[in-house]
């Protein structure tokens, strides 16, 4: 039996996952991300508050390798009340989420 998963993300892991495939990969892998993948994903857009948020805790952190994205995905995932996470970033498991990866 396959358990239905709610792929999330926020408007920031999505602009920063863009400009990597682009980087990398290039314009034809943005293009297939944009065209295959991205409709599959709900998204949170990170609004005023979240981006606040986002930064007062990059600034209070002081932590050189805490990205801003991450902890503006901290904060959507607290307002979501999401706390498990696919991802490779020790950062998550850090803040107390459960993670996946």
């Amino acid at each position: 039996m396959c358990n239905k998963v709610d792929l999330r993300t926020t408007s920031y892991v999505l602009a920063e996952t863009i400009a990597l495939v682009q980087n990398r990969l290039g314009i034809a892998a943005v293009r297939t991300f944009h065209n295959e993948i991205a409709p599959v994903l709900s998204i949170e857009w990170v609004d005023a508050e979240l981006h606040e948020i986002g930064m007062a805790t990059t600034l209070g952190a002081a932590r050189k390798n805490l990205s801003f994205v991450d902890c503006s995905t901290f904060a959507a995932m607290r307002r979501l009340g999401i706390d498990t996470v696919f991802t490779f970033d020790k950062h998550f498991a850090e803040q107390g989420f459960d993670v996946l990866g």
